[in-house]
């Protein structure tokens, strides 16, 4: 889906999310986990959408998993790091 064409809001991010076996939210440093329910969505939309009340970029959808934001450690975290990509080695 092409985020500049289609304002993804509250709704339509929770319908999308709560499909998920488990989400991952970054910012920065910190990453956040969740499993979506429905105790757990006033947590979840606080932390996906921006300050126009849309869903943050980027938001990856992998398999049944989510991840939003950006965060370096969540990346390694969800990909591993085997190859040192995240260490700025240049790998062939």
């Amino acid at each position: 889906m092409e985020a500049r064409q289609v304002a993804i809001d509250e709704s339509l991010a929770w319908g999308m999310l709560v499909t998920a076996g488990r989400i991952m939210i970054g910012r920065g440093a910190k990453v956040e986990m969740f499993v979506p329910s429905e105790t757990t969505r006033p947590e979840i939309m606080a932390r996906v959408l921006g300050r126009s009340g849309t869903l943050r970029a980027p938001t990856l959808r992998i398999g049944r998993e989510y991840l939003v934001g950006y965060s370096e450690e969540m990346y390694r975290r969800f990909f591993g790091d085997s190859q040192g990509f995240f260490k700025g080695k240049e790998t062939r």
